[in-house]
């Protein structure tokens, strides 16, 4: 197999980073190396911001929403027809099944398609005063050159959630991919630029935390979004507070899936395994607590361990894979340090909780799907995200037994209800601490929903128009049509 040696994309030009710098991209499904990408350096990140800085001024920050609109649908239209590859890319990178990561380019597609829309509709206002002589309204204007940091678990999904409101609204940006899936990033750059987009509008730096440290605490930021795990996410919300930029975060999740007696079975088991099964629990969404009315406890329990004994592991390139390796060693062996706590602290191993045997897996960072019971709700597994294929079952009796222990955890991003009953839907809806709740279903996404969290989980919105209310500041214009100079030392509000 070739190794493709990626470079930066600074300005108008793709070039190497400083002193040829470079890691490895591995497979982690076979521990292969398969492209080479640049470390960029701190040099290479002033070089990025300076072309942001550019663009921005250049023209793009006051170019008309028609244009701007033009360029995100062209992108929409190019990655639609790189799909196929662009999922394949994908999940080489991060392990993703070939089917997700599929879904997920189209996704990514409609995003930019949604705030294309958007680009030519960011209207103010026209506010009628108590003095008629002034004339009062306001302006919607791009805040400026915005620092957009992604996670490797859905490299493109998460970069669409940002890139596309920061460009309807006029900023430039720099982008940073993780290190662990930078390649499909660095091949949607090359989207971007046949999308016509003028130089400098996008800008691509790759390699570890020492570059995610010199962009977000670059005095030539002006905002901030980051995806990522909650600590890194409390660092740069310390250097925006310091630096008083706005910043929008997306961070980790425990999130509550709740099934209640009269919920149906099927449609809760098929929510709940799909909720922290797909994409081997690699998600901030991840339904990784289970809660069972004790009524539907037992059944729940055992049709669930069915469904996760059956779930066939594999090559996440083959589209019969069902789950495939976490992302990478440090994160397998996270997730089993997780598994092996849990069994110590009490919790009882219903299924999986290991690294499978089998041969064809072996060179892959492959962890079983795994459920515990008997998971008491202050345990470690209970409250602390693990970002992996584990599945705590909680029972509960009460309506507000299950929204104690739901809200019992730091984190506040989604949560889901399963019940027949529409009025106790609403209710949990209102007392659920989280960003979003899903009612009988799970994992569903829409370009025209807001998405994001409270508590440890973040804040700020992004998808859906309240997204580009991160990315554009409010100006206020008052001009006095009256002819007389008026006392200045009066009354003026």
């Amino acid at each position: 197999m070739s190794i493709h040696d990626y470079k930066l994309r600074i300005g108008d030009s793709w070039r190497a980073a400083e002193g040829d710098a470079s890691f490895a991209a591995i497979n982690p499904f076979d521990q292969a190396t398969w492209a080479r990408l640049p470390a960029a350096s701190a040099a290479d990140v002033d070089a990025a911001v300076a072309a942001a800085r550019g663009a921005f001024d250049g023209g793009w920050g006051r170019s008309p929403g028609l244009l701007r609109a033009t360029h995100l649908n062209r992108l929409a239209e190019l990655l639609e027809a790189d799909a196929e590859r662009m999922a394949q890319l994908e999940t080489t990178d991060n392990g993703k099944v070939i089917r997700e990561t599929r879904v997920q380019m189209r996704f990514a597609a409609r995003n930019y398609r949604y705030f294309a829309g958007w680009a030519d509709k960011l209207h103010g206002e026209t506010l009628p005063l108590d003095r008629p002589e002034l004339l009062d309204y306001t302006t919607r204007e791009p805040r400026g050159v915005a620092a957009l940091v992604t996670s490797w678990n859905s490299p493109m999904a998460i970069l669409a959630n940002k890139l596309a409101p920061a460009l309807a609204a006029g900023c430039t940006v720099v982008v940073k991919p993780s290190e662990v899936a930078s390649v499909t990033t660095l091949e949607f750059a090359a989207l971007c630029e046949r999308a016509g987009f003028p130089p400098g509008v996008i800008n691509v730096v790759t390699g570890g935390g020492e570059v995610g440290a010199a962009l977000t605490g670059h005095a030539g930021i002006d905002l901030i979004s980051f995806t990522g795990g909650t600590a890194t996410g409390r660092a740069i919300s310390r250097v925006a507070g310091d630096a008083l930029k706005p910043v929008t975060l997306e961070l980790g999740g425990k999130s509550a899936n709740i099934v209640f007696d009269d919920a149906s079975l099927e449609q809760a088991v098929t929510g709940a395994v799909a909720g922290i099964f797909a994409a081997a629990g690699q998600t901030c969404i991840a339904g990784s607590r289970l809660l069972v009315q004790r009524g539907l406890y037992d059944r729940v329990v055992e049709r669930v361990c069915q469904r996760a004994a059956a779930i066939r592991l594999g090559d996440p390139r083959r589209d019969e894979t069902e789950m495939g390796p976490v992302a990478n060693p440090a994160q397998h062996a996270r997730v089993l340090g997780f598994i092996e706590r849990a069994r110590r602290d009490g919790a009882t191993l219903k299924v999986g909780g290991r690294a499978p045997d089998s041969a064809a897996l072996q060179a892959g960072c492959f962890v079983e799907p795994t459920v515990f019971t008997d998971v008491a709700p202050d345990s470690e597994l209970a409250r602390e995200e693990v970002f992996g294929p584990v599945l705590a079952i909680i029972p509960f009796d009460s309506e507000d037994e299950a929204v104690a222990i739901a809200n019992g955890t730091d984190y506040g991003l989604v949560a889901g209800v399963w019940t027949r009953d529409l009025a106790r839907a609403h209710r949990m809806a209102g007392r659920l601490r989280v960003g979003s709740v899903w009612v009988n279903t799970y994992r569903a996404s829409a370009a025209q929903a807001p998405f994001g969290g409270v508590k440890a989980s973040g804040f700020g919105r992004e998808r859906s128009h309240h997204a580009l209310d991160e990315y554009l500041d409010i100006k206020n214009v008052m001009i006095d049509l009256g002819e007389e100079l008026r006392d200045p030392f009066a009354l003026r509000t």
